[in-house]
């Protein structure tokens, strides 16, 4: 297989019809370290809105169960992107998902924006990092793979394009990105976590290099320095070197998934899908203190 031979492929495809199908071979062929680093990002970057970034503090699944959180939120997703959206696995993830998020409180609009990064956020990752562009069968089919997720969701009044999943994005940030004391702690554990994953002295580097790829609106909602304009231009020209250097490789010809990542630690014997994610925190955000009938994520 030649190097652009897939994406030739996808070019072929419909974005409309085939929008999971077209979303799999992006993320598991052409660009898999780049959809899980920047949908990583695009998670962590929600923190700095307080509505969203003080309910993670108040539940504290991503301060003292940072791990377990990261890799139940990869492998539920994953599981939809892998088996698609009519699989019995798709079923499960989704009904996961939807149970733990109506445990609380949560406004449709943040519900809305947390979609719209994972539409946005991979784009402009890739563009500026990955081994190619994406292109715009790519881009469109995300944003209908997402859309679809979101229906199943529940979640009303959703973008129908790839840009007003953007406009959506960049008017929320705007309107909502704020200080938050339990978003920052939510922050620094995220960051702790990414560092834990190499080795102990590299942690300072880590850390440092991380906060080099993130734009300076979200710095100044979590009230960290700015790094050095040096630093940063390092940080990114390596990235970008490394997206140069996968060019020159041989496609990929068999599927890597989220789940085979080596940053998953906490399923060493393998998992159930119905029995990942969090359970209901009484007391937290319109989660009653005596859940009413039914056992837990019912």
């Amino acid at each position: 297989m030649k190097r652009f031979e897939r994406l030739e492929q996808i070019r072929r495809m419909d974005p409309h019809k085939d929008a999971s199908e077209i979303y799999r071979l992006s993320s598991a062929y052409e660009f898999p370290w780049d959809f899980t680093r920047s949908l990583e990002l695009a998670l962590y970057r929600t923190y700095a809105v307080p509505s969203i970034g003080g309910l993670l503090a108040e539940t504290a699944e991503l301060t003292q169960r940072t791990q377990k959180r990261y890799d139940d939120t990869v492998l539920l997703l994953d599981a939809i992107v892998e088996h698609g959206f009519g699989s019995e696995q798709a079923c499960t993830a989704i009904r996961r998902v939807n149970q733990m998020h109506r445990s609380y409180e949560i406004s449709n609009d943040d519900m809305r924006y947390v979609l719209c990064t994972f539409v946005v956020m991979p784009k402009r990752w890739i563009d500026a990092y990955g081994w190619r562009r994406l292109s715009r069968h790519e881009t469109v089919a995300s944003a209908v793979h997402y859309r679809t997720l979101g229906r199943h969701m529940a979640i009303k009044d959703l973008p129908e394009s790839y840009e007003e999943f953007e406009a959506c994005l960049d008017a929320y940030e705007q309107a909502h990105f704020a200080w938050d004391e339990g978003a920052r702690r939510v922050s620094d554990a995220t960051l702790a976590l990414m560092a834990s994953w190499y080795p102990r002295p590299l942690a300072p580097l880590l850390r440092t290099s991380t906060l080099c790829l993130l734009d300076d609106h979200l710095l100044r909602a979590f009230r960290y320095p700015p790094p050095n304009a040096f630093t940063r231009a390092c940080v990114r020209s390596a990235v970008r070197a490394r997206g140069r250097a996968v060019r020159l490789l041989p496609p990929r010809r068999a599927p890597h998934h989220a789940r085979e990542n080596w940053e998953i630690k906490g399923y060493p014997n393998g998992y159930e899908l119905g029995e990942l994610g969090t359970w209901p925190t009484p007391g937290v955000r319109g989660c009653p203190v005596r859940p009413s009938g039914g056992s837990a994520g019912e």
